[in-house]
């Protein structure tokens, strides 16, 4: 049966998925903006450390004032409204809520939520892909053990590319790369959230009209977030990474299959079977024309003469040697598609992509000379950007992960796009966040 279907026979039968969700900023405001529309799925609770927060992000998309005054998961699970409360335990704690759904963005904060969930049971939606990318197979491990899901967030850019990579690979193509989509040139990985949108095209009455987060959004403009995601695709998938982080190429949609092949063959890639990001600008600014930047794509291999006379025959575009094609999905809708982890993992027990290596690991890079005492503010803020590396010389190197970075402070001064060590940094290792990410190291793929 197809998946909307399944979902209105458990509207018919009156057996939703129970949702609890974590963090009611813009990605979880998107995609409660959609829920109420989707049959078979019930929003039981919702976790904010600002329950006002939430309560007014809820109403700005639409819902009813008086759906948010139950006053505790048992009863919004009996009356269809939805408990607030300013402490995850109580969701994760619950026994009726069947999914977590955390979208906070604390990379640290979020694998608390994460176990917490798995230790009553609870399937778990990841939408917080900082912490993906520095423990993500640890978690999953963690999932399997408690034998519950562990799925990275459809409607983020890894599981789209995920979804297609899966979709090359069931085809019988050989994956020569896969991967997202940015609007790059070098000198925005030194971008600040106080300079974030001029670069990003949008107004200062634009970005407050959405609710938008400075930090958040550089996080995406200076880099990091492109790395963070494509060491989720890598971890998810088993590509690759490149072992000087991504290039950035610069293409249009059409230009994909001769740019995702090996430099060898005129292209950009390091080695066949990668992860990279392709850039909407050209290095003098210019755009490209018809652009991947909000999408993902797949670049397969046709590895026989009648693969390649088949591409010829249907009219595939390819690079100039027939051998190389993409397929790509031009637009990713964030929040607004979050319903189709929700339903995979309730009605069909499966994920949306989940970390299975740890091959890509993203560290921090200086922005600037940093002086010793200096305190990082981690992902999207002014002291350093993420690098995509191998999680093989990120570990050897003992590489300061991004996503635990916050709050770290430098013992020594660091020089321009320095990559910072644990060694460099006084740096608090209490959280259960530094416990999972020993145990992803121990899963390494060597």
């Amino acid at each position: 049966m197809s998946l909307f279907p399944k979902l209105q026979q458990l509207q018919e039968n009156g057996t939703p998925i129970r949702v609890g969700m974590i963090g009611a900023g813009k990605f979880g405001s998107m995609f409660l903006a959609q829920t109420r529309k989707l049959p078979g799925v019930q929003i039981v609770g919702i976790a904010d450390l600002s329950v006002e927060t939430a309560r007014s992000n809820l109403e700005f998309i639409g819902w009813p004032s008086d759906a948010l005054h139950a006053g505790s998961a048992e009863e919004a699970n009996a009356t269809g409204g939805i408990f607030l409360t300013e402490d995850y335990r109580d969701l994760t704690g619950s026994p009726f809520i069947d999914v977590m759904v955390e979208c906070t963005g604390d990379p640290i904060a979020a694998v608390d939520h994460i176990v917490a969930g798995f230790q009553h049971g609870k399937h778990v939606v990841n939408v917080t892909v900082e912490a993906d990318s520095y423990c993500g197979a640890g978690l999953a491990r963690r999932a399997a053990d408690a034998g519950v899901l562990y799925s990275l967030a459809y409607g983020d850019q890894p599981a789209l590319a995920a979804e297609l990579v899966d979709w090359a690979r069931c085809c019988g193509f050989h994956v020569m790369a896969a991967g997202r989509g940015h609007k790059w040139q070098p000198h925005y990985r030194l971008s600040t959230p106080e300079t974030v949108w001029d670069y990003w095209g949008l107004t200062t009455e634009q970005a407050a009209r959405g609710r938008l987060n400075p930090k958040m959004f550089n996080s995406f403009l200076d880099g990091s977030k492109p790395a963070i995601e494509s060491a989720a695709l890598a971890n998810a998938t088993g590509l690759a990474v490149p072992s000087a982080g991504l290039a950035f190429p610069a293409g249009d949609v059409e230009s994909i299959p001769d740019l995702m092949r090996p430099r060898a063959e005129g292209g950009a890639l390091e080695s066949p079977g990668m992860v990279e990001v392709i850039s909407s600008l050209r290095e003098d600014g210019s755009h490209v024309g018809y652009d991947i930047r909000q999408g993902i794509w797949v670049c397969v291999e046709a590895d026989t003469d009648y693969i390649r006379n088949c591409f010829e025959e249907y009219g595939v575009v390819t690079d100039s040697s027939g051998r190389y094609s993409a397929m790509y999905k031009r637009f990713h809708l964030i929040g607004l598609e979050l319903g189709m982890s929700v339903a995979h993992v309730g009605a069909r027990g499966e994920t949306t992509g989940t970390p299975s290596h740890f091959i890509g690991d993203v560290c921090a890079v200086s922005k600037g000379e940093l002086r010793s005492g200096t305190v990082l503010d981690g992902e999207g803020g002014a002291t350093a950007y993420g690098g995509l590396r191998p999680a093989a010389q990120s570990t050897a190197g003992r590489y300061l992960p991004l996503g635990l970075s916050h709050g770290a402070v430098l013992k020594r001064d660091i020089a321009l796009d320095e990559i910072i060590t644990l060694d460099d940094v006084e740096i608090d290792t209490s959280p259960l966040a530094f416990t999972l990410r020993a145990e992803t190291e121990a899963l390494l793929d060597r």
